[in-house]
């Protein structure tokens, strides 16, 4: 579902003349429906680097990211925009929401995206902010009001809304209370059961080993390590 094919990456630091630093190097990696791929290694070792190309975030210098058929390295925007309504979700530390849209229509909105039902998708949002435990009276605000947790938690009921048949969790435990937190790993252990091909960031290493199949040290894609 998910392959990263000798794929490198270099950033150019134009205002240091154009400075070329290469961050990775023949980075492959494969995840199969139904696995959760953990990408360890230290602090800068490319973790989120690699996570925002295969997202298409970022643009490769080399190689080829396949998510569902769609080579996301070569894909034009409006096949990226077609992968991420119907195919890749992403759960990022950070909501980005517009604000003053409530917090109900910011989960759903995955799914009026991809034509649910706007019933069934309100309904949908409701049930995941019940779940990870976003009181009723605070569905109707704007999320931008929240706590950082309770912001966390909006994110990941968005990025749960629609049942993307990949998904890139950066750090959805962190922070998190045991209940939350317990949460959340039933629900990623949910996605996979339904097939979803998951790669994410865990620096819980409990989490890290409740969850995720194998590792990946990316640290091997720096550029001159050893093999």
């Amino acid at each position: 579902m998910i392959s990263v094919e000798n794929v490198s990456k270099s950033f150019v630091l134009h205002n240091q003349g154009a400075a070329r630093i290469p961050v990775m190097a023949e980075a492959s990696l494969s995840v199969a429906p139904g696995e959760c791929v953990a990408l360890v290694g230290a602090s800068g070792a490319g973790k989120s680097t690699l996570m925002r190309m295969i997202y298409g975030n970022y643009l490769t210098g080399a190689g080829r990211i396949l998510v569902g058929g769609t080579d996301v390295a070569a894909a034009a925007p409006r096949e990226i925009i077609r992968l991420r309504r119907h195919t890749l979700g992403y759960v990022s530390q950070f909501l980005r929401v517009v604000p003053r849209v409530p917090t109900r229509e910011v989960v759903a909105e995955p799914l009026l995206a991809t034509g649910s039902a706007r019933d069934a998708a309100l309904a949908r949002a409701e049930a995941l902010l019940a779940r990870l435990n976003i009181p009723e009276r605070l569905w109707s605000l704007s999320p931008t009001t929240f706590s950082g947790g309770e912001q966390q938690r909006v994110n990941i009921a968005r990025g749960f809304a629609h049942p993307y048949p990949a998904l890139l969790l950066d750090e959805p435990t962190a922070s998190l209370d045991p209940l939350n937190r317990a949460t959340v790993l039933a629900m990623i252990g949910e996605a996979k059961a339904r097939g979803a091909a998951i790669v994410g960031i865990f620096h819980d290493a409990e989490a890290r080993e409740a969850i995720c199949d194998r590792e990946v040290d990316v640290t091997t894609f720096t550029p001159g390590a050893a093999a």
